[in-house]
């Protein structure tokens, strides 16, 4: 059997199916449920292009939230994920068609009643996955010129997020929570040190950057390799800054429940003194 079984079509571009392979099977694609009828054979060729909900969970959230859709976002949201899937070359986590869906139909809605959201980390999130922010500039343009909607830069950033949880098969909370964690580390040494930070500083896009390989290290348990030398050296003659990485390496054990070993506290005062050397004396 090379071909799928319509069981219903639930719009013009989202089908119920049978698959040879996975079973009952939601079907997402441009006119794929255009004059579909129940029991009609689709050839799996044709359907090369469209997404195939195979995850029982996947399939029974998304039909819930395709009634409550607009068809058009629903046609939009799979051409964003075509882009994303085609620039990536990298096989995307099924739930963004649920996460990102649902995500966009609630932005547009609050952008319909002149209520926006601020996003905090918006810069961090530019500085550390510029690949997905790119894509997500792509998916809110494609939005503003088929719907004349625009949601502006904060939700750029939003939707990177959601892209990275599908790239990295991690849930959008987790995501989301490693870069507010990244901004609340930032916060703290400007408040530690009574400096304002220069975004735009190429020290500033390395710090992130270690910032977010750091977390990574973390959150999988790899050690970096221990200089008692180094430890010794940024010890005395930055003693401001040894002890600030130490709170935030603190801070960051804390959010993410997960032991830090403790060479991260001098590889970090190196980037704290890159920042901070014309704040501090």
């Amino acid at each position: 059997m090379n071909s799928l079984q319509v069981s219903k079509a639930l719009n013009n571009n989202v089908i119920i199916a049978n698959h040879p392979a996975h079973g009952e099977v939601v079907i997402i694609g441009k006119g794929i449920g255009f004059n579909r009828k129940t029991g009609e054979a689709i050839p799996l060729e044709s359907v090369e292009k469209m997404f195939i909900l195979t995850s029982r969970q996947e399939q029974e959230q998304y039909k819930q939230l395709v009634p409550q859709i607009d068809e058009q976002l629903i046609e939009i949201i799979g051409e964003i994920i075509n882009y994303i899937s085609e620039k990536t070359q990298s096989a995307l986590n099924e739930h963004i068609h649920i996460a990102l869906t649902d995500h966009l139909a609630f932005a547009i809605k609050r952008a319909d009643q002149d209520l926006s959201f601020h996003n905090p980390f918006l810069y961090e999130t530019k500085e550390l996955y510029p690949l997905e922010y790119e894509l997500a500039e792509y998916a809110i343009h494609l939005i503003q010129k088929k719907l004349g909607i625009d949601l502006g830069e904060d939700e750029i950033g939003f939707v990177a997020l959601h892209i990275n949880s599908a790239m990295t098969n991690r849930h959008i909370s987790e995501v989301r929570g490693h870069a507010q964690l990244i901004a609340e580390l930032i916060e703290m040494i400007e408040e530690e040190l009574h400096i304002t930070v220069q975004r735009q500083s190429l020290d500033y896009s390395r710090l992130l950057t270690h910032l977010r390989f750091a977390i990574e290290r973390i959150r999988r348990g790899e050690q970096v390799e221990e200089v008692k030398k180094l430890e010794r050296m940024m010890s005395d003659e930055y003693p401001v800054l040894f002890e600030l990485a130490g709170k935030l390496t603190r801070l960051m054990e804390t959010r993410l429940n997960k032991p830090v070993y403790r060479a991260e506290i001098s590889y970090l005062t190196m980037h704290l003194h890159r920042v901070a050397r014309e704040g501090i004396n």
